[in-house]
């Protein structure tokens, strides 16, 4: 018995000593060997890091005017359970749609509205919620009544879109709504309280806000709900733009509360960069609200504009139809986003005759009173080429051939004469068929590869090959510069809104050098003749009076895909210019993608060209231009002066052939076959676009001309020729003409009204290039 009680001692003692070694070694092991690492990871637990995020750059304008910004932001959402164990569920739909619908239909929303207020759980059995067959009914019952009913309803659904980041003002009306609602539940049942949830909620948080809504909007981009930068500069900035975000450590509870004695470690964020763009958001505006005309007006089915200083090719605006809100990013794929200048290519017609009529000057091969056959030229290996009136205007010089876009004129300049390899050259040297490197995503380059030489003639005009829009801006950039082709850019500088300071600055970059100087200058004053020309010039309808316009007008049939040959009711009609000619400072081209003009194509020159003329107009007034007559009295420009030269006793032929060859052009009055006198005079300094009247009879003999279409200018020259003077009222070119008095004193009136003309029935037969 005595040996049984000792050994359950021994045995006893030793299970105890056994536990207590292994306490021992336990304790140890803990404090000793894995003491820093629990420690770690207890301090873990106890520690709560909370990210500060960093503030969104700005985008700004050329003169800081904001594009995009950082704003505070409200979300709101509903709670399906309550609103319906409230039965409020008529209150929040009218209340919210109410305030949420800004114009859209309001029906749509309140059945969203309607709809996630009573959006239900999805509830997929488990093993657990199944009763077993072979149970007994008696268990059955038990867990009934042991389990707790499910609710069906969401607790939390948000309103997105409609409700997702709207402005304080809205989020104030919300709030409005719940106090109202609380009201009402309370008046129905006490037992809620005065203030109780009512299942809306407002969350406060941050968006990106646009203030000019569609402006540059295919520049600008957009960021999405989650604050990721998408397209246009947000994306392509985004690096400077986001910034880098912060960090706050402090140590907590198991409840996630600060402790009172803990150590709170800041890591402050560092804001992003601020990007400046070379646009003008005054000159965006005149853009986007001239082209809205034109879409209204002809319907396209894209339209696109292009501003740009042409000294440095900063782009002062540029604008794309269809267009998009970006506060309102969602709707961006089915409203437009697809910048066309230059993610589109097209066969750009007439414009491109830019690049033959400076490659011939260049090559010495452009002789503007030289005389041609225009309506129609054979080129080998093809059919005839055509005038875009197919019947042409007879024998006229190569300067009217310019003025009238004759297809002919440019086939014997650039195919002919220059030859088909040294057009290539210029095509080439003027940036076609190559990207221009603007810092925007997406750009396309062209085709301008020919598969036959024949081709070449096509080109001449501006068909068989394509080009973008801001292609042709950054050549007709080239030549109002003086033959420079510069890299077009947008993102002007970076700039560290904490210092104000510059981190980033794109210089201006010249790329090329297509023509000379001279000849640059050459070819702005014959462009400057198919503007100014109110009875030849294909441009007429952009001119300014008080400005020097340089201009070409365009319209190219449109290739039908998986078809050979040309539409014959679909075209692209562009313009292409510059301002004021004598110290360019905006070249602008504009492009229409289908314009539809009812099958008419000589309605064509209705839809760019007084777009062109407005946007322009605007821009020079708001950039402080003085017109070019101030600038010429003040101080005239030698490079384009040309002294009138000396017709007076030349026979009518002998003063024609001398004026076209220095690229004037006469009007002859009265009947005869000697000048008698000439205005200007012989030896006055006179610009390109300036006519030269020749009197073949004595003034005092000479009958008033019909002047219904001349400008006011040509009207004052005229009459100072006749020694008579002037009266006028109105703007632009003269309808009506009133002449009163005698001898010295007679006084011609005239009324000046806007461009108009008649619409021409274009010919039926199929035509390949019209102007």
């Amino acid at each position: 018995m005595v040996k049984k009680i000792k050994m359950r001692s021994l045995l006893i003692g030793g299970v105890f000593t056994l536990l207590f070694i292994i306490f021992v070694g336990r304790v140890f092991w803990i404090q000793g060997v894995k003491a820093n690492k629990l420690l770690s990871e207890v301090q873990q637990i106890w520690e709560t890091d909370k990210e500060v995020p960093a503030q969104r750059g700005k985008i700004v304008d050329r003169e800081s005017r904001v594009l995009a910004e950082e704003v505070p932001a409200y979300s709101i959402s509903v709670n399906p359970s309550l609103i319906n164990q409230l039965d409020i569920l008529d209150g929040v739909t009218e209340g919210l749609t109410e305030i949420l619908k800004d114009g859209q239909d309001s029906s749509e929303l309140k059945e969203k509205i309607r709809g996630l207020a009573t959006k239900k759980r999805t509830v997929v059995p488990s093993a657990e919620n199944q009763t077993d067959a072979g149970a007994s009914a008696d268990k059955g019952k038990e867990d009934k009544k042991d389990k707790k009913p499910v609710d069906p309803y969401l607790k939390n659904v948000e309103v997105n879109n409609e409700g997702k980041n709207i402005d304080k003002a809205k989020a104030d009306q919300v709030n409005a709504l719940i106090k109202k609602l609380q009201a009402e539940v309370y008046a129905k049942e006490k037992k809620y309280g005065q203030k109780a949830d009512v299942g809306i909620n407002i969350k406060t948080g941050k968006k990106r806000f646009y203030p000019g809504n569609n402006l540059a909007a295919q520049i600008i981009g957009y960021t999405n709900r989650e604050g990721k930068a998408s397209v246009g500069i947000e994306a392509q900035m985004d690096e400077y733009l986001k910034g880098t975000p912060g960090s706050i450590s402090y140590k907590s509870d198991s409840k996630g509360v600060e402790l009172v004695q803990s150590k709170t470690v800041l890591v402050p964020p560092v804001n992003g960069k601020d990007v400046k763009l070379t646009i003008d958001s005054k000159i965006q505006y005149y853009m986007e609200s001239a082209l809205s005309k034109v879409m209204d007006e002809w319907k396209p089915k894209s339209l696109m504009a292009i501003a740009a200083d042409p000294k440095t090719m900063e782009i002062l605006g540029m604008t794309s139809f269809p267009n998009y809100n970006p506060n309102e990013f969602w709707k961006a794929a089915e409203q437009g986003q697809t910048n066309h200048n230059i993610q589109s290519q097209y066969e750009p017609g007439s414009t491109f005759k830019l690049v033959t009529l400076a490659a011939a000057i260049e090559e010495g091969v452009f002789d503007p009173g030289a005389w041609f056959k225009s309506g129609s030229v054979q080129v080998e290996g093809r059919k005839p080429v055509y005038d875009h009136n197919r019947i042409g205007w007879g024998n006229i010089q190569y300067l009217k051939g310019l003025k009238k876009s004759s297809n002919v004129a440019f086939v014997n300049l650039g195919y002919k004469m220059l030859g088909a390899e040294k057009l290539a050259q210029y095509i080439d040297k003027f940036g076609f068929g190559k990207k221009t490197g603007i810092d925007l995503y997406g750009e396309v380059a062209g085709k301008t590869k020919l598969p036959y030489e024949v081709d070449y003639a096509a080109a001449t005009y501006g068909q068989a090959l394509t080009a973008t829009a801001i292609q042709q801006a950054a050549a007709y950039g080239a030549v109002a510069n003086g033959g420079k082709l510069m890299q077009p850019y947008v993102v002007k500088e970076i700039i560290d809104p904490a210092t104000n300071e510059v981190v980033q600055q794109t210089k201006p970059k010249v790329v090329g050098q297509p023509v000379s100087e001279a000849t640059a200058n050459k070819v702005g004053e014959y462009l400057e003749q198919v503007v100014s020309d109110q009875v030849d010039g294909t441009g007429k309808d952009a001119y300014i009076e008080g400005y020097r316009i340089a201009g070409k007008t365009g319209t190219a049939n449109k290739v039908i895909p998986g078809q050979k040959g040309y539409s014959k009711d679909k075209w692209v009609i562009s313009f292409a210019g510059y301002a004021p000619v004598e110290d360019p400072r905006i070249v602008l081209i504009i492009i229409a993608d289908e314009p539809q003009l009812g099958g008419v194509y000589t309605r064509g020159h209705y839809v760019a060209a007084p777009a062109f003329r407005e946007i322009m107009l605007n821009s020079l007034r708001y950039l402080g231009v003085p017109s070019s007559k101030t600038q010429t009295t003040a101080a005239p420009v030698q490079n384009n002066a040309l002294k009138a030269p000396e017709l007076e006793g030349l026979t009518t032929a002998q003063a024609k052939e001398a004026a076209g060859r220095a690229g004037l052009e006469v009007e002859i009055l009265g009947q005869g076959t000697k000048v008698i006198t000439q205005f200007p005079k012989p030896g006055t300094e006179i610009g390109p676009y300036q006519k030269l009247y020749l009197a073949v009879q004595p003034a005092d003999e000479l009958d008033i001309p019909d002047l219904k279409g001349k400008s006011l200018r040509e009207v004052m020259e005229l009459c100072s020729l006749l020694g008579i003077r002037t009266a006028s009222s109105g703007e632009g070119y003269v309808v009506t003409q009133t002449l009163q008095g005698e001898g010295d004193q007679r006084v011609l009136t005239v009324q000046l009204a806007p461009p108009g003309g008649e619409v021409v029935t274009p010919p039926k037969e199929k035509y390949e290039a019209p102007e």
